[in-house]
């Protein structure tokens, strides 16, 4: 029991530094070829972050652990709304951006929605993950495409948090480190994980949904936080619905074209409270465009309910 708690911390540290140096590497790398910080930021950063999740979903479904797969997807959607806002909210209320109410949320409600359509024959394959995958694309493109129209604030904050370019040399080992050490830590992790499962005698989803699905969310959490003792709320906000919605379509979108998933193990319990936390952010992010410390703590107990009732059932 020990050594897989170890493992799965271990996980988590390699997985969390092999996409941080992936980001830096291929960011520089980027900029070396002549892409302006924005689109940059909006594609090879964001995508970076949520570059653990993936790699974890790709390889508990290729060890025959789909379960994990699934459950991490589906409980980091659920900490994304509920953990990740309640505690960036408690720490500074949040202000929300028009984007985020009038288009982002908005396609949350649908993805989420979709996934619970999509699950209803007890099986997510190739197809699907298909029509995933190209969701996720056009999302993508479309928020290039809505960039163009960004004012410089916006490009500034960007180029401010991109980095700069290194040497050649630098951004190939980066690069080729992250990619090694998302492989080697998600392996590690899973492994963790299906151990501790068996040993407690709980369902694999239940692992999914709770230590996987939170521990991929670390860096959002990090991030989310950090933002709002700054004063940047529309960050955290949009760092956390942005990455809901790429977890549905590009994660599982991806995880199921390389290996078929089945849904028959996940809750409709634990598919309607995923949907639930996409739909009633939004009433709560109208309310006077800010995302109140009473609302973050809200969703905070609401997150701590969830949790507390999966272990008990």
């Amino acid at each position: 029991m020990f050594t897989s708690v170890l493992q799965i911390i271990g996980g988590f540290v390699v997985l969390t530094a092999a996409a941080e140096g992936l980001v830096y590497g291929a960011s520089s790398l980027a900029r070396r070829v002549g892409l302006s910080p924005l689109v940059i930021g909006l594609t090879i950063v964001s995508i970076g972050t949520s570059l653990p999740e993936l790699v974890v979903g790709v390889q508990a479904a290729l060890r025959g652990s789909g379960d994990i797969a699934l459950g991490n997807v589906v409980g980091s959607n659920i900490g994304n709304i509920a953990l990740i806002l309640g505690v960036a909210a408690l720490t500074r209320p949040l202000t929300v951006q028009a984007q985020v109410v009038r288009v982002d949320s908005p396609i949350l409600i649908v993805v989420s929605l979709a996934f619970v359509g999509l699950i209803l024959d007890g099986m997510l394959g190739r197809v699907d993950g298909l029509l995933l995958v190209t969701s996720i694309v056009a999302y993508v493109v479309y928020n290039l495409w809505a960039a163009q129209d960004e004012p410089g604030a916006v490009q500034t904050e960007f180029d401010e948090g991109i980095s700069q370019k290194h040497s050649l040399i630098v951004d190939v080992g980066l690069l080729g480190l992250g990619i090694g050490g998302l492989v080697v830590g998600a392996h590690v992790l899973v492994e963790g994980a299906v151990a501790i499962a068996q040993t407690m005698g709980v369902g694999p989803i239940v692992i999914g949904l709770t230590i996987v699905a939170v521990g991929t969310s670390l860096p959002e959490l990090a991030t989310s936080v950090v933002a709002a003792r700054r004063g940047e709320g529309d960050i955290a906000v949009g760092n956390a619905v942005g990455s809901s919605i790429f977890n549905v379509l590009g994660i599982l979108g991806v995880t199921v074209l390389v290996q078929p998933l089945s849904t028959q193990t996940l809750s409709w319990i634990d598919a309607a409270v995923m949907v639930s936390t996409a739909v009633i952010i939004l009433p709560l992010f109208r309310s006077d465009w800010t995302l109140s410390r009473a609302e973050g703590a809200f969703l905070l107990v609401c997150y701590v309910g969830y949790v507390c009732s999966l272990m008990v059932l």
